[in-house]
């Protein structure tokens, strides 16, 4: 499970919920912790880059917001971020900095690090998605299995019980989600990986991979990571 831990998925200097990963091990051990995380952080924010709005709703005063955006606590909104049109924070959502939370997208239970964008009819729930990492269009994380039994991370031919029954998906720093992916509960995806368009993916993907489908995995020949994407 070495390749699942946070140290080998997120650059903590990019998000400001680093001091909720302290102690941790693997990422979704932070899930149940989200919420009461957001409070307590909220509380301490610096009243001259945020705005408390309502709620426990936490808006830096350099992000942007849309007026049809609809923001429910508990939830932060980092610096130069941007909310468009008709999103849905249902609430336990920290979004980082300059992250892209665009038309329709809805977000619940999740941490957005620095630079995400999830910008076209995308469902993010239960799942944390680190630097710089995008979801194309319509791509979503499917965060509770159909059986609605407790959620198993497999990787490398290891298994871990998480105890969850919500659990979307782990996307390591710089990952690519192509256009209409669905990322079954319990999918993590390291760093510097590129998902197919359409692709239904579960379980592990490694670092630097390129994956078309369950049995077509290769490895990337040339990284070019950290690429904006709009």
């Amino acid at each position: 499970m070495e390749e699942c831990k946070i140290i080998n998925l997120y650059n903590l200097n990019e998000t400001i919920a680093a001091p909720l990963f302290e102690g941790l091990t693997y990422p979704w051990e932070a899930l149940p912790k989200i919420k009461a995380f957001i409070i307590q952080l909220g509380n301490t924010l610096p009243a001259d880059k945020f705005n408390k709005i309502g709620e426990d709703v936490w808006i830096a005063k350099s992000a942007k917001v849309a007026p049809t955006a609809y923001i429910n606590g508990p939830a932060i909104v980092d610096e130069e971020a941007e909310i468009r049109h008709c999103a849905f924070i249902r609430g336990s959502a920290i979004v980082g900095k300059g992250a892209v939370v665009g038309n329709s997208t809805e977000l619940k239970n999740v941490i957005l690090f620095n630079k995400v964008q999830v910008p076209h009819y995308n469902y993010v729930g239960d799942s944390i998605l680190g630097f710089k990492s995008h979801m194309g269009a319509g791509s979503i994380t499917s965060n509770v299995k159909s059986d609605k039994t407790l959620v198993v991370v497999r990787c490398n031919g290891e298994e871990f019980h998480t105890g969850l029954k919500k659990f979307g998906a782990m996307l390591g720093d710089n990952v690519e989600v192509g256009c209409n992916s669905v990322l079954n509960p319990g999918t993590v995806i390291g760093r510097d990986s590129n998902i197919y368009p359409t692709s239904m993916v579960r379980g592990f993907v490694p670092a630097n991979s390129i994956y078309k489908t369950r049995t077509e995995i290769s490895e990337k020949r040339d990284t070019q990571a950290g690429t904006d994407r709009q």
